[in-house]
């Protein structure tokens, strides 16, 4: 597994940071171990950037009239951290079990609107 990031603290404190969302797809190559995510959550808490996260369980999809789009069954959790952009957000990776397992991760901003 790479090492945990290293972010530089005036990326951190910086104003104008930005909400960021990653969703982990539950496609991974190699096998992901429960006991990879601790260290990776302690850098992001450490960086004082993670704003939650969860392991995403079972559920379905509902519309009021007609028929509810196809729940999306690849989506297996998802971390919110704040990040100044995408390219920011994007270096996060590092370290993150779903990444690190050869997996995807879907990174989208949250716009405060």
């Amino acid at each position: 597994m790479a090492k945990p990031v290293d972010v530089m603290s005036t990326e951190i404190e910086e104003p104008g940071m930005r909400d960021f969302i990653m969703l982990m797809h539950g496609d991974t190559v190699d096998a992901l171990s429960p006991d990879m995510w601790p260290p990776y959550l302690a850098t992001l808490r450490a960086l004082r950037i993670f704003d939650g996260g969860s392991s995403i369980g079972t559920g379905d999809t509902f519309r009021k009239q007609g028929v509810p789009g196809v729940m999306s069954p690849h989506l297996g959790g998802y971390i919110r951290v704040r990040a100044k952009d995408l390219a920011s957000a994007r270096a996060l990776l590092s370290g993150n079990p779903v990444f690190e397992c050869g997996g995807t991760v879907e990174i989208r901003e949250l716009p405060r609107d």
